[in-house]
This record gives C-alpha cells, sequence and structure tokens, in this order.
C-alpha cells in the first residue's frame, strides 16, 4: 500500500505544482522518487510531528496542497492539537498520511501500534478519512483525497502485503463499499489493510458449505450508510474486522447506521477489545493472538450461521 500510495503522488505531484511533501525524518528510500524528480516540494520537517503539522498548515495556507507522511501514530496522536485547531478548523488542504495502520509495527510494541487512529481521526469535524484495503483500493483511493477540499486522513498499512484486488480498480465512486465476494448467508466488512483477512475467511467458509459476502469499505467517514443499510435488509448477522480498537473505530460507526434502521440486523465487532496491546510480534501473529486473522473470523462467521 506504501508504494502503491507514492506511485499515485507522483501522479498528482506531476499533475498540480501546488502539491508537496512533508515527512517527519523517514521513508527516504520509498520517497527517493519524489526527492529525485521534485527536491523543492519535499521537505524533512524531522522528528517534531507537531511542528511539522504546523508546518504543512502555513504552507497551506499560501494554496499549497500539502501531504505530512509518517509512520503508526505519529502523524495522528502526536500532534492531535495542531491537525483540529490548525487545519481542520480552518478547512485546510493537508492530507494526512499514517503508514503502518494497526500491527504493521507490531514488533516495536505498543507505541508503534496504531489503534485508535480512526476513531480519534472520526470524531474531528470536517475530516475525510479514507481506509483502503489494500493496494488497489489505494491507488484508487488517493487521486480522490486530492481532490476532496479541506483536510483528509489516509490509513494505509505496510509495503509488499498481499493484494486483495485481482485488478486495478477503475470504477470506484467515493466513498462507495466494494464488493469483493457475493454470498447469501452472512457478510463480512472491513476497512483498512485487514481486508486480505477476510477474503481468506470467506474462502475457508466456502469449503464449508457456507456463502459470506465481501465488503471492503475505502472511506471510513464519510462512510457509505446507503451500503450498510441495504446489507441489513439482507443479512440478519454482520461481521465488522478492524486492525483497530472496536471502541469508535469502525465497526461502531456500522452500528451507529444499523441502529437507526431498525432493521433487526445483529453487528458483530472483531478488532482490538477496550485494552492496550501488551504482546509483540509481526502483523500476522499479532493478529492471530488479538483474534482477528481469518481463522478468528471464520470460526465466529461459522458459529453464527449454524446457530
Amino acid at each position: 500500500m506504501r508504494d502503491a500510495f507514492v506511485r499515485a503522488l507522483l501522479r498528482e505531484m506531476e499533475r498540480d505544482p501546488r502539491v508537496m511533501l512533508v515527512t517527519g525524518d523517514l521513508g527516504f528510500g520509498v520517497l527517493r522518487p519524489v526527492k529525485e524528480r521534485f527536491p523543492d516540494r519535499l521537505i524533512n520537517a524531522g522528528i517534531a510531528e507537531q511542528s511539522m503539522v504546523g508546518l504543512a498548515a502555513g504552507l497551506a495556507m499560501t494554496g499549497r496542497k500539502v501531504v505530512v507522511y509518517s509512520i503508526g501514530n505519529f502523524p495522528t496522536l502526536r500532534p492531535l492539537e495542531q491537525i483540529r485547531n490548525d487545519c481542520a478548523y480552518h478547512g485546510l488542504d493537508v492530507k494526512i498520511v499514517c503508514v503502518g495502520g494497526g500491527f504493521v509495527y507490531g514488533s516495536l510494541g505498543m507505541s508503534h501500534h496504531a489503534t485508535e487512529d480512526m476513531a480519534v481521526m472520526r470524531a474531528i469535524p470536517d475530516i475525510t478519512c479514507f481506509t483502503p484495503g489494500d493496494p488497489a483500493e489505494t491507488e484508487a483511493a488517493v487521486p480522490v483525497m486530492f481532490a476532496t477540499k479541506g483536510t483528509c486522513y489516509l490509513r494505509l498499512g505496510r509495503g509488499n502485503e498481499p493484494r486483495a484486488h485481482e485488478g486495478e480498480i477503475t470504477d470506484w465512486t467515493f466513498p462507495k463499499g466494494i464488493r469483493l465476494r457475493e454470498g447469501k448467508d452472512i457478510a463480512l466488512l472491513s476497512a483498512g489493510g485487514i481486508l486480505v483477512e477476510l477474503k481468506r475467511a470467506a474462502e475457508r467458509l466456502a469449503e464449508q458449505g457456507i456463502g459470506a459476502e465481501v465488503w471492503s469499505f475505502p472511506c471510513l467517514k464519510p462512510l457509505d450508510a446507503d451500503r450498510i443499510r441495504e446489507l441489513a435488509g439482507r443479512f440478519s448477522d454482520l461481521i465488522t474486522v478492524e486492525e483497530h480498537t472496536v471502541t469508535g473505530g469502525f465497526g461502531s460507526a456500522v452500528c451507529e447506521v444499523i441502529a437507526e434502521t431498525g432493521s433487526g440486523c445483529r453487528v458483530h465487532r472483531m478488532g482490538l477489545k477496550d485494552c492496550f496491546t501488551t504482546v509483540v510480534g509481526d502483523q500476522a501473529y499479532l493478529r492471530h493472538v488479538y483474534g482477528m486473522d481469518a481463522e478468528a473470523i471464520a470460526k465466529k462467521a461459522e458459529e453464527l450461521v449454524r446457530r
């Protein structure tokens, strides 16, 4: 997803001379093409995230479109006041990009586990939140993000992760959900890079004769509420999965929509419970430990369908 973002960013920088990139002293290998082609539009702000966002706000006030790029929690939680007060409040064209949502930096411990960012960012007024599920969705979402006025948040996974989509996405309409698989028994929904686990879970369920419909939501805010309501009308149970706390994130957003439908559809949220992560390890290991990998998703779906 990271590499897909850089490819899409370079296309935007070629198209629009107002686009600038500010980084927090990282990503130089990945960002090398930006430095080589647009050296006067790349700024290293150093390990000073609050100043980095303040700088971006100042640049945006001069008419530039500014991308703020950092890993894990560092572009969101540390400069949260600057995002809220300097960027969103003034409707500035600042695009906050997190590389490493969820457990990407799993071996570095809870300080690097980005598991509250979606809840925090979607709570701030006038911020559009993009949560693509794989590289194909990333390349589809980035041009839309740049075309969206005001402050945006883009949550990415890492580089070289598996693709959930077989080809490119050329017909995505903002902020619509994207169906990857049809099913009649239960629906699996996700936002962000956990999507590949849903696809694997659906394949396991198919072997047991259970049809699981799989949906990705590349935009968390605004959420495709029409699709959520349509799914609530077709299924008695929905499972939401997120590499994030279940408090305030994607599952909570889905519940907010379902609560107003009166459909009787039950939402089962899978993700990190209301706790800090105390285990370290790679991303796949932590997904397993905290019950959000394909095995756990398939087991939960089977229990609901058999019931």
